[in-house]
């Protein structure tokens, strides 16, 4: 039972004024002792207003996020509305150098009512095969997909995709889907990764559909002159390719969102988002690495500067705690 000010007042004096001993009056109340002689102290020291009830104080916590932080983070998520709570946190702990969980980053952008619905759904990408590759240039994922440029028809993306670290090694926007395209992006990749030109105990396999342009002589004739071996996914199961499907749904609903009246401007925003693609978007399936961090082999090297400046936001906001309990109790 909960008692009032007035009432605690009145069991006081009750007791003070009580025949029988404070412990019998006590009983009969089923008043607790320790409880009435907390009461006592209280009126003693400050008078009937001493026996208001007292508002429970909030344990602190140490691991607490700063306000500073707490605002930085949600200007982050106002400026940058496409990413995710994992991709926001990820970001902020490499630019900051302050660490933030997704967990923390959801609370708060909930709290803040900016979380909402995806406007669409990322297929998962089935890329556990048999025998996984292991390193980069191992395997790499081709496809096309296409776009329509106003007055000028459809037009082509062909793709070179590293298996192993996702990264968009080339690209070209092509007026057909034939073996010849196929072969200028293959050409594009060789060029770019060097393997054009320095000999290697295996080139890249390369992973594609059952497209007519795959199947053909002329690129079994090209891949054969490369030393390439290639490999082709089961009929109608465009998932054996999940890494490269989902490249393109992740590109199209960002590039489609406009409308193209020239290659030139289709080209150019092609090249922005691959640019970020590789470079600033955060793979979860990459433990939150960039297919770049993967592809150039700085993945160790950034995992463990994460470590470090996680560690350094924890014992900065114990620091922090222990000094504001510190000064409270110098108060």
């Amino acid at each position: 039972m909960r008692y009032c000010a007035a009432d605690k007042y009145e069991i006081i004096q009750l007791v003070q004024n009580s025949n029988l001993s404070v412990r019998q009056t006590l009983d009969r109340l089923s008043i607790h002792k320790s409880t009435f002689y907390n009461w006592l102290k209280r009126y003693q020291e400050n008078g009937i207003d001493g026996l208001e009830d007292r508002k429970p104080i909030p344990q602190a916590v140490w691991n607490k996020i700063t306000e500073d932080h707490r605002d930085a983070v949600v200007e982050l998520a106002l400026d940058k509305p496409e990413l995710s709570p994992r991709e926001l946190a990820v970001s902020y702990t490499d630019e900051k150098r302050y660490f933030i969980s997704e967990s923390s980053v959801y609370r708060l952008l909930k709290e803040h009512d900016l979380i909402t619905s995806p406007a669409y759904i990322l297929m998962e990408a089935a890329d556990k095969f048999q025998q996984p590759t292991t390193h980069v240039n191992e395997m790499w994922q081709t496809d096309f997909t296409y776009f329509k440029i106003i007055g000028w028809g459809w037009y082509y993306l062909s793709t070179i995709l590293d298996d192993y670290s996702r990264f968009i090694v080339s690209w070209r926007l092509c007026k057909t889907m034939g073996a010849n395209d196929v072969a200028d992006t293959l050409d594009d990749a060789l060029r770019f990764t060097g393997l054009d030109s320095v000999k290697v105990n295996h080139k890249p396999r390369l992973l594609s559909d059952n497209g007519p342009c795959y199947v053909s002589g002329e690129l079994a004739e090209y891949l054969e002159a490369q030393g390439m071996t290639h490999t082709r996914g089961r009929p109608y199961h465009p998932q054996t390719q999940g890494k490269i499907e989902r490249w393109h749904r992740s590109m199209k609903n960002q590039i489609l969102l406009d409308n193209y009246y020239f290659t030139s401007e289709l080209e150019e925003q092609l090249r922005k988002f691959v640019s970020y693609y590789n470079h600033e978007r955060y793979h979860e399936s990459l433990n939150n690495l960039t297919p770049a961090d993967v592809f150039y082999g700085r993945a160790e090297e950034v995992l463990e500067e994460r470590d470090l400046i996680k560690k350094n936001t924890m014992a900065l906001r114990k620091q922090m705690h222990y000094d504001k309990q510190q000064v409270n109790l110098n108060q």
